[in-house]
């Protein structure tokens, strides 16, 4: 059963003249969690877009993520149409009541291993997997329109849709990535990734069973996944026989990796997203 905590906005006027609103949600998943969502008003069904929020390593910094990174993001989406779903990770802003290092809380949010021996791959299939539950829940509701799913991720939110294009759901038509990587920015250092090379390897392993048409988008001045590294992640991605098409974007303000965060953003990033969504694939 659903339980829709609270529609925190009055309906407020879009594009085209499209009425949408924002609620929150309760999803009663396998793993319980809260939902930010914004849809156009009525009942549906919508075609559905998922937006895959990133990580924290710090615990105290989890218990203060907010509800939506990307709120104004979500919304455009929600204008074109969509029924927009941003899981709120366990362990994360109003769902901190747990202690995440704990059971199956962190292999599914926050954690990889050791530097020495990252284990990405699991970490993204982990997300994955919620993104899965939530398209199984909501086609059951009947309140999305089924085989016509968009998955948006940023940062270790964007790893997980790559882990989820290499199973190739048949509902998902396309998958946009922002920022997207594992094991950024090692002690707070710019430029400091866990494993690179494994990394690289990781995402070469997703692209010899991914088919889903992708747009990765990375911006210059990422001191997460900086212009070199998320190179030869599309290369290898490509190379194993993924579909991705890359753009690097300019440098955006201090920190290019929260560039989606930014609603200055969107003009810069929608023709894009409206390009490719709107290309035959």
């Amino acid at each position: 059963m659903l339980l829709v905590l609270a529609a925190f906005t009055t309906t407020a006027r879009a594009e085209k003249d499209v009425p949408i609103q924002e609620e929150i949600w309760a999803l009663p998943l396998p793993l319980p969690m809260f939902a930010y969502l914004v849809r156009p008003v009525g009942d549906g069904p919508f075609p559905l877009v998922i937006m895959n929020h990133g990580v924290s390593l710090n615990p105290t910094d989890r218990s203060f993520f907010p509800l939506v990174e990307f709120r104004d993001a979500a919304k455009w989406f929600a204008k074109r149409g969509h029924l927009v779903v941003a899981p709120v990770g366990t362990g994360y802003g109003a769902s901190a009541i747990d202690i995440p290092e704990r059971g199956i809380y962190g292999p599914f949010f926050s954690k990889v291993g050791k530097c020495t021996n990252p284990n990405f791959r699991d970490a993204g299939l982990a997300v994955a997997q919620v993104d899965l539950w939530i398209i199984d829940y909501l086609a059951a509701e009947k309140r999305i329109v089924p085989k016509d799913v968009i998955v948006v991720g940023q940062s270790a939110g964007g790893w997980a849709s790559i882990a989820l294009s290499s199973v190739n759901p048949p509902q998902v038509k396309a998958i946009i990535t922002f920022a997207a990587g594992r094991g950024g920015r090692v002690d707070g250092k710019p430029n400091n990734n866990c494993a690179p090379d494994k990394l690289v390897e990781a995402t070469a392993n997703f692209g010899r069973t991914s088919r889903v048409p992708m747009l990765w988008i990375y911006i210059e001045n990422d001191t997460f996944f900086g212009p070199d590294l998320s190179k030869r992640m599309h290369d290898a991605f490509t190379a194993a026989g993924g579909r991705a098409e890359y753009h690097l974007m300019p440098p955006f303000g201090n920190e290019g990796h929260f560039f989606i965060g930014s609603p200055d953003a969107i003009p810069i990033w929608s023709p894009l997203v409206t390009k490719f969504l709107d290309a035959p694939h």
